[in-house]
């Protein structure tokens, strides 16, 4: 545990040849990351189908994403300060992220089961 405070936008790593995935945080069903990306996409046809949660917030840069919602293919537009909440098992992909600047995702992943 870091006792003097960080920022997740200073000294961001080169994420030119593949998204950065850092890990800030875990604990027993969640999991905090910081992810950056370069203009990545998902692959064609390859979507993200997660146990956990995901809540992710966009603190740089902007993004595309493809979410499946009831059925049906929904586009989402990020921009810096957007969130948005990604149910376990809802399948999504990158569509694009920021080629000018870097894009910074704060991501944390959770079960959404309560504990008894």
């Amino acid at each position: 545990m870091s006792e003097q405070p960080c920022n997740l936008l200073l000294d961001l790593p080169d994420a030119q040849s593949g998204e950065v995935f850092t890990e800030l945080l875990a604990r027993p069903g969640l999991r905090i990351e910081r992810i950056v990306s370069a203009g990545q996409s998902s692959k064609e046809g390859d979507f993200y189908d997660q146990e956990q949660s995901e809540w992710v917030l966009l603190l740089q840069g902007h993004a595309q994403l493809q979410l499946e919602v009831a059925g049906q293919m929904q586009h989402v537009k990020l921009q810096q300060g957007s969130f948005l909440h990604i149910p376990a098992h809802c399948r999504h992909r990158v569509l694009s992220t920021s080629k000018q600047v870097q894009t910074v995702w704060l991501a944390i992943h959770f079960n959404e089961e309560s504990e008894a």
